[in-house]
């Protein structure tokens, strides 16, 4: 067993790789989109949702397979994917071809998302999980910072495909860390079948603890995934801050980091629920405040007032990532595997299409984007009550 200082950051980073491969690209969409003939200028929205399409897709397999052959092999095959949806994405000279590429990426990116779960599941439980989950997630937090500062960099000296150069090279790096240094976790192995996958995924939609939370993660990701989609547009568009984009991109990524950071020194005390409660409060009303206020500047709020609200809806989910994702594992330590992927699956069906509906909304205001914000709050709350009465 690997110690905490070692096995935290490759945790993170194995986590980071779907983060990366999302902030890395925001910079480029532009030129992807003029390059490759995108139809429509929020068509480029489909490099970053074609991504979360495949990594909603990736868990039925990479679950059940990291139950039957064990977790390290089952995240050096993801990596392999999504190496080779990299390469895809590198040669495409059309747009759908990129997003054949992102899905693959998406399938591969899911393997080292899921299965880390339960490679934490399989070492830790409980509160201790949502600790070590809150400081995989300070140091997860990083990448979404740096990402963006990354892609741009890059596009200064060469053009938008050596970003899927640089995201091969990373995915090669840390799938040699993980074979040469994590040990196998998985206590048994589990036969590989279909029947098992399906009682499995039986098991957690009628465990309503693990069914309501993983109900509340797919409410709490949704906006996330429409501002992923749409940030470089709101932010050079809407707001014309050129060049500064990763430095506004990236302070906001840190409330989401110091946040998770917090909840890892408090979740002891005060327990992973009433802590979710709290955050989903937060980004409730910080969001409807600011969709309220919204209208006295025509759909653009100032700069300074939207970067205040998503300072608080950020801080809120932080605090929500990794409390959730314990909440909803708690139930399932015996099924580990493929109680992740089914956790992952559901809760990505849940945020993906409403996450991609929001995104394609957008008409350069920020209405539909803040309400959603308020709107997924609210669910998560819900949500959250229905657990707590298993």
């Amino acid at each position: 067993m690997l110690k905490n200082s070692e096995f935290v950051p490759l945790v993170a980073l194995l986590m980071a790789l779907s983060a990366l491969s999302t902030d890395a690209m925001l910079p480029a969409l532009p030129d992807i989109g003029v390059d490759l003939g995108a139809a429509e200028r929020n068509d480029v929205q489909y490099v970053i949702t074609a991504l979360f399409l495949g990594i909603g897709v990736g868990p039925l397999l990479f679950g059940p397979l990291s139950d039957s052959i064990g977790r390290k092999g089952s995240i050096l095959i993801g990596l392999a994917i999504f190496m080779a949806g990299c390469v895809i994405s590198i040669a495409a000279t059309e747009f759908w071809v990129m997003i054949a590429g992102r899905v693959l990426q998406g399938v591969g990116a899911a393997a080292p998302r899921v299965v880390s779960m339960a490679l934490v599941r399989d070492q830790y439980e409980g509160r201790l999980m949502a600790r070590i989950m809150s400081f995989v997630m300070a140091v997860f937090i990083t990448v979404p910072m740096v990402a963006p500062a990354m892609g741009q960099g890059i596009l200064l000296v060469a053009n938008w495909r050596a970003i899927f150069v640089a995201l091969f090279v990373v995915a090669g790096i840390v799938g040699l860390w993980l074979l040469l240094r994590q040990p196998e976790t998985l206590p048994r192995r589990l036969p590989f079948s279909v029947t098992a996958i399906i009682r499995s995924a039986v098991m957690v939609v009628r465990t309503r603890q693990a069914f309501a939370h993983t109900l509340a993660l797919g409410c709490a990701f949704a906006p996330f995934v429409a501002y992923l989609s749409t940030a470089q547009q709101v932010f050079q568009d809407t707001y014309n801050v050129g060049l500064l984009f990763p430095l506004y991109f990236g302070g906001l990524a840190l409330s989401f980091g110091i946040t998770g950071l917090i909840n890892g020194h408090l979740v002891m005390r005060y327990g992973m629920r009433r802590l979710s409660v709290i955050a989903a409060i937060i980004v409730t009303a910080s969001s409807a405040v600011t969709w309220g206020l919204t209208f006295a500047f025509d759909g653009v709020p100032p700069l300074w007032l939207f970067l205040a609200s998503l300072l608080l809806v950020f801080g809120g989910v932080g605090l929500l990532f990794g409390n959730l994702n314990a909440l909803a594992m708690q139930p399932l330590g015996n099924i580990a595997g493929v109680g992740a992927a089914i956790v992952t699956l559901i809760s990505t069906l849940v945020a993906v299409p409403l996450g991609s509906l929001i995104g394609y909304l957008y008409d350069g205001t920020l209405f539909v984007l803040l309400g959603s914000f308020a709107l997924s709050g609210a669910g998560t709350l819900a949500s959250i009550a229905w657990g707590a009465r298993h």
